[in-house]
């Protein structure tokens, strides 16, 4: 997708966004628990792996057969995670794979006689396929009253004010619209305010007075009881955009979808991946420490790091690791996966970092040059095929030498890794590396069980970042 060229807007002071709003509603996650017990399972179809940062303690399927799907709703959680990666299929294959999750659903929740609430879980920075996958989830639903699109992402300062989307930066907030993720090649978009960005990505279908604005006012000042009467004003699909600055306010609202659904509105959800803690009814836990990543790390020496994003974010991380030392690294080639030579190339690679993993963690990493296609299908194509090439890579890698840990830096790249490289099916998020932006899964089969996996997204993150997880990773 080619975007004209805009003119940059400079971030804002933090205080000039944030300053002046109604005082914070105090609700606990005790609270929301509470009245969330007994109701229906909150299911996240997740359209890449990251989504699971600001939880603990879930289920997390890379696979979903209706024996996968059962599994997950006798856990004893309020919520699992089915990771789908559509952010890498095409609008085809991806309105495909969200049917057959929704039907094998279906099935399972009529076998175990557990109900659910679906969540289709996209970037906080606004990129991946919407409408098209509400869209399918409300065909496949029946009737939906409303979809409700709530973007934020708390700990990675991507917030919501008066209808309008930030993210911060070390200059402060600046509109999403204005930011790189805004220019993507795939899925790149012009607005920063949410009924404008529906209007836009509708393609006019749904204007942007047609949108219900749930602002901070209504969720602050109104509170549970009211927000639940807007909620339950939806009909025929329409959509509702929530502010959220704090996770209050998404505990504000997880209490008044609760209220709302249970009088009866059927209600969809769009969302980044704070909602999913708030709506789950847990509170924010304090990353892992290293005595309980001990328990859960793997006998090797030392562990495998997998970089796929290309991101500049990702490019300064990887500076700042090579600073700090105590890494080996290795280059897979854009220009040679891409020829005749792309099977011995990532052969060599593989098998050059097993061997470096008894004296140092290892790294692969694509060529940081981007290469994309003619138009945004085929950078699309070009971007699974380098993603699939680092994939085989890691699964080389675990095959020789079963590292101590594998961390994958990139959504796509952390999806292809847990479902191709390392063949998880069902695993457990146990928490964050670092606050609510690094998730560790715990792998319950298939070759990595016993290694623990890292996801860590391409867009979040100090420069510092990556090399602080590894160094919590070494302590351990």
């Amino acid at each position: 997708m080619s975007l004209p060229l805009r003119a940059q807007t400079p971030a804002v002071p933090e205080a000039d966004v944030l300053d002046g709003l109604p005082p914070v509603r105090a609700v606990s996650a005790a609270e929301v628990a509470a009245r969330i017990s007994g109701g229906p399972r909150l299911v996240v179809l997740d359209d890449d792996p990251t989504g699971t940062q600001t939880v603990a303690d879930v289920p997390v399927l890379t696979s979903w057969s209706v024996d996968d799907l059962r599994w997950a709703l006798r856990q004893d959680s309020a919520a699992f995670f089915v990771l789908t990666n559509t952010r890498s299929l095409s609008p085809e294959d991806a309105a495909a794979r969200n049917r057959e999750v929704v039907r094998a659903l279906r099935t399972a929740s009529a076998a175990e006689g557990i109900g659910y609430v679906l969540a289709s879980r996209g970037d906080s920075t606004l990129r991946g396929h919407f409408p098209l996958e509400t869209d399918v989830l409300a065909e496949e639903l029946g009737t939906v009253d409303g979809v409700v699109l709530v973007p934020a992402y708390i700990e990675a300062g991507r917030l919501t004010v008066g209808s309008r989307h930030w993210m911060r930066t070390p200059d402060g907030l600046l509109p999403v619209g204005e930011s790189e993720f805004a220019r993507d090649a795939t899925f790149g978009y012009r607005s920063s305010s949410l009924p404008e960005w529906v209007e836009e990505k509708t393609g006019g279908r749904v204007t942007a007075d047609e949108v219900l604005r749930i602002t901070l006012d209504d969720l602050r000042g109104g509170g549970p009881a009211h927000t639940a009467r807007l909620l339950s004003s939806l009909r025929d699909g329409r959509t509702a955009v929530v502010d959220a600055v704090r996770d209050d306010d998404l505990r504000v609202l997880a209490l008044a979808l609760a209220e709302a659904e249970a009088s009866g509105t059927r209600l969809l959800y769009r969302v980044g991946p704070s909602f999913v803690r708030a709506r789950a009814g847990q509170a924010g836990r304090a990353p892992l420490t290293p005595a309980e990543l001990g328990r859960l790390r793997g006998q090797a020496p030392h562990g495998l790091v997998a970089v796929g994003s290309h991101v500049s974010l990702t490019t300064r991380q990887l500076d700042r690791l090579r600073e700090r030392g105590g890494i080996a690294e290795y280059e897979l080639d854009v220009a040679r996966l891409l020829d005749e030579r792309r099977d011995a190339h990532i052969a060599e690679v593989a098998a050059a970092a097993a061997g470096a993993l008894d004296s140092a963690d290892a790294v692969i990493r694509t060529s940081r040059t981007l290469v994309t296609g003619a138009d945004a299908d085929d950078s699309l194509a070009i971007s699974r095929r380098i993603s699939a090439a680092l994939v085989e890579a890691v699964r080389q890698v675990n095959a020789i030498r079963r590292p101590a840990f594998v961390v994958a830096k990139g959504g796509i790249t952390s999806s292809d890794t847990a479902t191709h490289g390392l063949e998880i099916r069902r695993a457990w998020a146990r928490g964050t590396l670092l606050p609510g932006i690094v998730s560790l899964w715990e792998p319950v089969d298939g070759p990595a069980a016993g290694i623990p996996y890292i996801v860590f997204a391409g867009n979040v993150g100090d420069d510092d970042a990556l090399a602080d997880a590894l160094d919590l990773l070494r302590s351990a």
